[in-house]
């Protein structure tokens, strides 16, 4: 396979290790199987990026971006929709084992996610009819989340498909139209800071409650 070939079909192969890691780590250690399954899925990603994309390539990615600054907007605005539901829930952040590795994923995850699916892939597809890749890569970002609902009743069902699929979709186009990936990290930072990763992970409140 050539390299294009590969990091085009690199999502399919991190889906399914990702479910993979949820059932197995599901049977071992519970709800608490999120943290294997975001540890391995950084290190995935991190490979492709290094491998197939390189500093340079992350050096482009964090150019000031171009266009219209709506787009940026745009992308901040999805950011900000789980902002009620940490007004809601930010109490159950009273722990270090619970407050820790959501600090950490929202420092974290946001680079090397946008890297991955915006910025690797979508460099990588610059070939294809911009609306094929946009939704290519938003319906995979989609379904590779959707392996978190195994072991969350918080993080199950269509409706968390759907807003992921929005949500990569939206910060595709963003990407598409501004060349750089700053806005969408930030906007993926807020995502993962605002939606109270852990305890969404751990159930701690019910689905539905915001």
């Amino acid at each position: 396979m050539t390299k294009r070939n590969i990091v085009i079909a690199s999502p399919f192969f991190i889906i399914a290790t990702n479910f993979g890691v949820a059932f197995i780590f599901g049977e071992i250690i519970g709800k608490w199987a999120f943290i294997p399954m975001v540890l391995l899925g950084w290190i995935l990603w991190l490979f492709f990026i290094l491998k197939y994309g390189g500093v340079d390539s992350i050096k482009k990615w964090l150019k000031k971006s171009t266009g219209a600054f709506g787009w940026n907007i745009l992308a901040i605005f999805i950011g900000l929709i789980p902002l009620p539901l940490f007004l809601m829930h930010y109490e159950l952040l009273d722990t270090w084992q619970i407050w820790l590795p959501w600090i950490l994923l929202a420092l974290i995850n946001p680079w090397i996610e946008e890297f991955y699916w915006r910025g690797l892939l979508l460099d990588y597809m610059k070939d294809w009819p911009s609306w094929t890749s946009i939704l290519y890569t938003g319906i995979l970002f989609s379904i590779n989340h959707a392996a978190f609902g195994i072991n969350s009743n918080v993080n199950s069902g269509l409706e968390l498909v759907i807003s992921t699929l929005i949500i990569g979709v939206v910060w595709a186009i963003v990407y598409k139209k501004t060349k750089s990936l700053r806005w969408t990290i930030f906007a993926h930072f807020l995502v993962d800071f605002l939606g109270v990763s852990t305890a969404a992970f751990l159930d701690l409140y019910e689905k539905g409650s915001w």
